[in-house]
């Protein structure tokens, strides 16, 4: 399953069913003085078998970029990975318009060693307003001017809150959504949004498939950067006696949830250590039994973890 060739919507553009994560690669560490266990991981990242890699300007404070550009470097395969990355605002001064987008995009050219980007989103645009990054001289622009100039490839849109997402979906400008924490077993709040991007030809990436924590091997009492409330717990333990039953981890049923369905292309999964990528490309063949969907579906729809504090 992880290495079947798909595509990000009309795009064209080819991935692998699991994207790989680095927002914490790199982080804490220094160039060419404790990197080396970032370095073998990144080197690890471009050698196995996912194929496709997801970074940012700002991960780890640059680092990110910066630890996978040196990998990149000092790689000898033929056949590396897609790397995507992502645009983002001025960390000093918050600025989000085309000048900025173009001064990213360099930024992220000159530690990733690359001349031009397969795919590169418009990362979190929270400092300006939806209508500022859309008007002529904002962020979505200077996206525009990229790949009008054959710099990248295909230019879409990444963030966390569904309203923000759809205006940028409407507006028919980019190619490619990723969403985070929106479409997992306990919250299918992306799901119309998904079949929107769908609809027009757009490419879709589901990051963060086990909800930041509860959902996989991280902290069992957050979701999406917020704490749970006892009714999704008691959910929660449900479902794992569910799983359980069929001698399945929740983890491996909360992968699958996103590589099943029709509606995403490819899920991006964050990767902390080399070690990790055999267990996912474990969980990726680990395809659960038809019974655990129809008995996670007889649990009912899970309490929202995104009650009172908006989407």
């Amino acid at each position: 399953m992880t290495n079947a060739p798909r595509t990000l919507g009309a795009s064209g553009l080819p991935v692998s069913a699991i994207t790989l994560g680095t927002s914490g690669l790199g982080r804490d560490t220094r160039r060419g003085i404790d990197d080396a266990d970032a370095l073998a991981l990144a080197a690890a990242m471009l050698t196995g078998p996912f194929r496709a890699i997801d970074t940012s300007n700002e991960y780890a404070g640059g680092r990110s970029e910066e630890v996978l550009g040196d990998a990149l470097r000092q790689s000898t395969g033929d056949a590396l990975p897609t790397i995507i990355t992502k645009v983002d605002r001025d960390p000093e001064t918050g600025a989000f318009d085309r000048d900025r987008v173009w001064r990213s995009f360099d930024e992220s050219r000159e530690r990733l060693g690359l001349e031009r980007f397969e795919l590169l989103h418009l990362h979190d645009p929270y400092t300006v307003t939806i209508d500022e990054a859309l008007a002529p001289g904002g962020a979505v622009e200077g996206l525009r001017e990229l790949k009008e100039q054959g710099l990248v490839r295909a230019i879409g849109i990444a963030a966390g809150p569904l309203p923000l997402l759809e205006r940028f979906v409407d507006e028919g400008a980019l190619d490619v959504l990723l969403s985070h924490n929106r479409f997992t077993i306990v919250d299918s709040d992306a799901r119309e949004l998904f079949e929107k991007a769908r609809s027009l030809g757009m490419g879709v990436m589901n990051a963060a498939p086990f909800g930041g924590g509860i959902l996989g091997a991280g902290r069992a009492d957050r979701y999406g950067y917020r704490e749970i409330d006892s009714s999704l717990q008691q959910w929660l333990d449900s479902a794992r006696a569910v799983c359980a039953r069929h001698g399945v981890e929740l983890r491996t049923v909360a992968l699958h949830h996103s590589l099943r369905s029709p509606l995403v292309d490819t899920t991006v999964v964050g990767i902390s250590r080399p070690e990790r990528m055999a267990e996912l490309e474990a969980m990726a063949a680990a395809v659960p039994p038809d019974e655990v969907w129809s008995e996670l579906a007889d649990l009912g729809p899970a309490p929202s973890p995104f009650a009172g504090a908006g989407a």
